[in-house]
């Protein structure tokens, strides 16, 4: 572990309250007090420390250009409606949400222009939207925003209807965001898209799926449109290029995802220790214009396409470490995608399918650190 992370852990581990279980916890004490530079991340997270969310380390692309904290340490503010949702995520000074229960969203709610922020669930909460319509649906527009962290939230959607509307959550010019723990699920257009120059952005421990059937007939022409993530929003947003750094970590693209798990132009896009198995996809991984994505340590179960090599793709490296099972299609890719600047905690390819359907989505119990 590098020296600035262990430092971080450092803080909390002599700042906090350990909750310690199982062998060793006694020389896991000592060594904080004693020695503690020698413990790595693993070390902690194995002896199940408690670690406060201000103190958790955004892993992958978010923790570049100076790292992603969100709202840190600051004051939270509770809500558990949605004039108090909407109200503090307008202000400015508000700097840490605690979103509490089901959450209906009457109208989609606009996150502009704002730096330091996190928004984050208790156990099971949900932001529901059931509008279909073209301006009308969509829960959150993120917009012009920087540091911001989002957490161990549901995000629920009406079900997949082209019409050319919104997706349950959208980046739009974002930077270094993390979205750690949480589920996008039956989203109008999509569940949850990053465009516009968005950049340094990591999505850890998240699921997307559809459980509602999709609703045809819509004006966009297509009449199943469960298509999940979209990276870049057209082949003519040239401003895109070298923006759109993203890092997939241990997600799932579970049950009903039909296309863009995800579909990306422009941007170096790591897709790393996630698990796909939708056995309703037509394509999974699509890579459009100048799209750069490194596949690597993944699990592809009874889907069709794993790898859709559209034109116009820069490259698209798929490590031999990949598994691929009762799959139909392409699992290749083509010339040499980037090398990360940044290290990541990896999993054994057997672990992956266990870890990633045991802890993406909301799973976390309370206002802890539990990632990677």
């Amino acid at each position: 572990m590098k020296k600035t992370m262990k430092a971080a852990f450092l803080t909390v581990a002599l700042s906090s309250v350990f909750a310690l279980t199982g062998c060793g916890q006694e020389d896991i004490k000592s060594d904080l007090t004693e020695n503690p530079n020698s413990l790595t991340m693993n070390d902690i997270l194995e002896a199940n420390a408690v670690v406060p969310l201000a103190n958790c380390v955004a892993p992958g692309w978010a923790s570049q250009n100076g790292g992603t904290t969100g709202g840190g340490t600051a004051a939270e503010t509770t809500v558990t409606t949605y004039a108090q949702l909407k109200a503090a995520i307008e202000n400015t000074a508000v700097k840490v949400i605690k979103v509490t229960g089901t959450i209906t969203i009457t109208t989609r709610l606009s996150f502009q222009d704002q730096s330091g922020k996190t928004i984050y669930g208790t156990s099971g909460a949900k932001l529901v939207s059931t509008d279909q319509t073209k301006d009308g649906s969509g829960i959150i527009n993120i917009k012009r925003c920087d540091n911001i962290v989002i957490r161990n939230l549901i995000f629920e959607g009406p079900g997949a209807y082209d019409t050319d509307g919104w997706d349950n959550a959208i980046l739009d010019d974002c930077r270094n965001v993390w979205i750690d723990h949480c589920e996008f699920r039956d989203g109008v257009d999509g569940n949850f898209d990053i465009k516009n120059k968005s950049d340094y952005i990591t999505v850890s421990y998240t699921k997307f799926h559809y459980l509602k059937a999709p609703k045809a007939g819509g004006s966009g022409g297509t009449d199943d449109h469960r298509f999940s993530n979209l990276i870049g929003s057209s082949d003519s947003s040239t401003t895109d290029a070298g923006k759109l750094n993203v890092t997939f970590v241990r997600c799932w693209w579970a049950p009903g995802c039909r296309e863009r798990m995800p579909r990306v132009r422009f941007g170096k896009i790591h897709i790393v220790n996630s698990y796909f198995n939708s056995s309703v996809s037509n394509k999974c991984i699509a890579a459009g214009v100048q799209a750069n994505i490194r596949v690597d340590g993944n699990v592809f179960e009874n889907v069709k396409e794993p790898i859709n090599l559209m034109s116009g793709y820069t490259a698209v490296t798929v490590t031999s470490n990949n598994t691929f099972t009762n799959v139909t299609g392409n699992t290749a890719g083509s010339g040499t995608a980037f090398t990360p600047p940044y290290s990541i905690p990896t999993l054994s390819l057997s672990s992956v399918k266990s870890d990633v359907t045991a802890n993406a989505g909301a799973t976390l119990t309370g206002n802890i650190c539990n990632s990677l």
